[in-house]
């Protein structure tokens, strides 16, 4: 438990929320939650005792701190902004306190919401997550965040509740940039590790061995190490990560890239193919699925 408990707003309980949310209610942390599932918000309250159900945002008027663990920058902007006429966290939360953003947002719409936060007196951190669903339950996730420092500082053990390795990356946005960079490393390896199996198995070549040569080798990658046997090879596909999301990053990053006037040439070969899989897969298709999606329409 810390030495001060804080009081929490949490927004958006999904496969990563939930357990992020479950790890500061065991720490201690005195937390109000919002999910627009309502079974999901009940099933989470009746887990997690003295735990609130917020009926709206005018429930987060006495927090601490706000955690934000949306689908996109829209639904963030919407939350912390308001819409249509509907006020948004930003005329309810009292001065002082901090919104934390830990969606996959757009950096550059992070930046112009942190400027319009400060003008309220509130501080904001954007501080994405890597690692899926495994780490988010066992608090193992790799944060990184962007925001000025010494709000990182004064918020770094709630960071420590959810991740075992806590980054500064940079100011506002620079968080998502990495996020979004990250994932398109990632995808892009992802995509070459599958290929060369499905190449080396036309060829007669045993994939778990070809597995091995590369984790000794230097086509050794996240996907070849962790990814290939237990979510591919094992006709799993399960690893906690949907192929839905990692073409949302791969979007951003595109956009980022294009924004600093980089033509990103094998990035947006990478988004086509997994746009590609997104709009042909079923939409809980997880995100080593793509091997399979190659398999099949190299046939």
């Amino acid at each position: 438990m810390d030495a001060v408990a804080k009081k929490i707003g949490f927004i958006g309980l999904g496969m990563m929320g939930f357990p992020m949310a479950s790890l500061l209610h065991k720490a201690g942390h005195a937390l109000t939650v919002l999910d627009a599932v309502p079974a999901t918000l009940e099933r989470f309250v009746s887990e997690h005792a003295g735990a609130s159900a917020a009926a709206g945002l005018d429930a987060f008027a006495g927090v601490d701190v706000v955690i934000t663990m949306l689908p996109n920058s829209d639904i963030v902007d919407a939350t912390v902004l308001g819409q249509s006429g509907q006020r948004g966290l930003i005329n309810i939360l009292r001065p002082g306190v901090t919104v934390i953003d830990m969606s996959s947002s757009q950096p550059l719409r992070s930046k112009v919401l942190a400027e319009q936060l400060k003008k309220m007196r509130l501080s904001f951190l954007d501080a994405p997550v890597s690692g899926g669903v495994k780490r988010a339950v066992d608090g193992s996730l790799a944060i990184m965040v962007g925001g000025e420092k010494a709000q990182f500082d004064a918020h770094q053990a709630l960071f420590l509740h959810m991740g075992k390795v806590i980054t500064h990356v940079g100011q506002a946005g620079a968080g998502h940039a990495v996020k979004a960079l990250n994932n398109y490393v990632s995808a892009a390896g992802l995509v070459a590790a599958a290929e060369a199996l499905l190449v080396g198995q036309k060829f007669g070549l045993d994939p778990g061995i070809m597995t091995d040569v590369f984790n000794s080798s230097t086509g050794k990658n996240n996907t070849t190490e962790h990814k290939v046997k237990p979510f591919m090879l094992s006709g799993k596909f399960n690893s906690g990560f949907s192929l839905q999301l990692m073409a949302k990053d791969l979007g951003i990053a595109m956009n980022l890239g294009e924004s600093m006037g980089w033509q990103m040439l094998l990035g947006k070969e990478v988004l086509n193919l997994w746009a590609g899989a997104a709009s042909t897969l079923d939409k809980s298709a997880d995100h080593t699925e793509m091997y399979r999606y190659l398999q099949q329409i190299e046939k």
